[in-house]
């Protein structure tokens, strides 16, 4: 319609909801209690919305590389953005990986909603990043990361998956031995790490995984350390819930033999 974004309209804007809710709310619902938060990427401001829905949140932090992301973000997209508007949330342009390395023990959660793992951005899977993000981390916290794709989709042979682009390979339809390998470097820092996912209709394959990973060696992140009654949920989510927290682990028996192995 002439002068509202259409975007809003759109049914792929229905699957970054879905998407924000999870990456945020798999690691907050996995810590006890989450007080300082970073988001490392995220500029379009929907992983802020999901956090600052939770009360023990004191602080907020959002570093990206492009700060004109948030600007049109503010400006277009009134209800992705929303969560600028709080005043837990504190707004940082820079360079992601360096940010990371400035506070030690600090963060309960870090959300990493970053571009696909291609030039610069490739870096935020690497186990250096990994190890940045655990000694940013307070005892006990947690972190989640998107996707996990790769330059390479060999994983199935059909001509459809051949015409995707590689930033596609974000799920284990398309790149299981990725993700597995990314699993892999993480499970070298943390003691607890698991791969999640869910469905994203407009997604090719109709899916995206998430990394998590926590510092405490007991805990089990498949299963939520908070939850809310139902009536709380419906108010604040439109998909995540304690149930769909659990399922998110379970993966098909062929992506299990490789994923849930590592």
């Amino acid at each position: 319609m002439q002068g509202e974004p259409l975007y809003e309209k759109s049914s792929e804007f229905q699957d970054v909801l879905l998407y924000q809710e999870m990456i945020t709310h798999l690691a907050m619902m996995s810590h006890p209690e989450p007080r300082r938060v970073l988001v490392i990427g995220g500029g379009d401001g929907g992983v802020l919305r999901e956090i600052v829905k939770h009360p023990s949140v004191k602080k907020a932090v959002l570093c990206d590389i492009d700060g004109a992301v948030s600007e049109v973000s503010k400006k277009y997209l009134p209800k992705m953005s929303i969560g600028f508007k709080s005043d837990k949330v504190e707004e940082k342009i820079g360079d992601g990986l360096t940010f990371v390395q400035e506070r030690k023990n600090y963060y309960d959660v870090i959300i990493t909603d970053s571009s696909d793992p291609e030039g610069p951005a490739r870096k935020l899977f690497e186990k250096q990043y990994f190890k940045d993000c655990y000694d940013a981390l307070t005892d006990g916290g947690v972190i989640t990361t998107q996707g996990c794709s790769s330059d390479s989709i060999s994983t199935l042979t059909h001509p459809y998956f051949f015409s995707l682009t590689p930033s596609t390979a974000e799920n284990f339809w398309l790149n299981t031995d990725f993700i597995a390998k990314v699993k892999k470097d993480c499970k070298e820092v943390f003691p607890v790490v698991e791969w999640a996912w869910t469905s994203i209709p407009t997604y090719p394959s109709g899916s995206i995984g998430f990394l998590v990973a926590t510092k405490d060696a007991n805990r089990d992140v498949k299963k939520p350390l908070r939850t809310l009654p139902q009536d709380e949920e419906d108010k604040l989510f439109r998909y995540y819930n304690k149930e769909t927290h659990s399922a998110s682990f379970i993966l098909p028996t062929f992506a299990r033999r490789v994923i849930g192995s590592v």
